[in-house]
């Protein structure tokens, strides 16, 4: 059981839920348990079989994620993670972290990176993911997928150029958290200006209710035309709902809380001194782990 954070974080990055992803994992201990102890004894590595095992399951899971995905009710977007300190192990923020841990501070967790990785094909998302984040060789991962390494290498370098292509921001974590907070101040305001001049002209803001709380269907692009409208939230905004700073996927992001509840999480992509990309969560499915009393 020891495996089960590295098999959580293998599979969330896999299927962008965490909610699939330990239910991936629990099938994966549901096979292992099946088996005779004779069985489980003679295997050599019991890590490296859950992980191809659990592979394979996020990799069947990935086709039938995209039919269903289809099916969905407006923009599908990744589901939001708070800090790893609490979705990860149960503990409050500031509490030891085990170094198992330590792999959700990097950049495969931010909502960019996952939102790239929802346009791969599955085979190219597992070879990626499980090559170049989790530093599996092309052999093991061609166990995995069942192609040849030489046709996995290929597919983790196109991968590679889906990433590239995406242009990841290289901003630092101190200019990020003030370019959020900056935002926040300005949204508070209703200060058009100011979150114009925080926005790229180009960004774009996406929202997931999945059909179960109020947002916009579709993309909304343009800053000025983001700014307009988050404006007109900020105007329609209820007396008890507050804004906060948190720590979405590793990232500065934003929540809003009403009556001590979280109704919506906002993820950024900022690059220099401007936001790229907004993401809004309001699909309360996906809002689970960051509900307080």
């Amino acid at each position: 059981m020891g495996e089960r954070r590295q098999l959580v974080n293998v599979a969330y990055r896999l299927l962008g839920s965490l909610a699939e992803a330990e239910d991936a994992v629990q099938e994966t201990y549901a096979r292992w348990f099946a088996m005779p102890r004779q069985q489980r004894d003679a295997i050599v590595s019991p890590g490296a079989w859950l992980t191809t095992v659990a592979s394979r399951i996020c990799l069947n899971l990935l086709g039938s994620a995209r039919v269903r995905r289809e099916r969905y009710v407006g923009e599908w977007i990744p589901e939001p993670l708070p800090d790893r300190t609490e979705w990860i192990s149960g503990r409050p923020a500031g509490a030891a972290v085990d170094p198992a841990d330590r792999v959700t501070l990097d950049e495969s967790v931010s909502m960019a990176f996952l939102v790239v990785l929802e346009s791969m094909t599955p085979a190219e998302r597992v070879a990626f993911v499980l090559h170049d984040v989790f530093r599996y060789s092309f052999a093991e991962v061609a166990e995995i997928v069942g192609r040849s390494p030489a046709a996995c290498r290929q597919l983790a370098s196109s991968a590679r150029r889906r990433i590239r292509a995406a242009r990841p921001s290289a901003t630092p974590a101190a200019r990020r958290v003030a370019v959020v907070r900056d935002f926040r101040q300005a949204w508070e305001a209703k200060d058009i200006g100011a979150l114009i001049g925080l926005l790229d002209a180009g960004a774009t803001a996406v929202a997931d209710g999945g059909g179960l709380a109020t947002t916009f269907l579709h993309p909304i692009a343009g800053g000025e035309q983001i700014a307009h409208a988050w404006v007109e939230i900020a105007r329609r905004r209820p007396a008890d709902m507050t804004f906060l700073e948190r720590t979405v996927n590793g990232q500065p992001g934003l929540v809003a809380r009403q009556g001590g509840v979280t109704v919506t999480v906002f993820a950024f992509d900022v690059t220099g001194d401007r936001i790229r990309h907004i993401w809004v969560v309001r699909n309360p499915e996906k809002l689970r782990r960051w509900t307080t009393g």
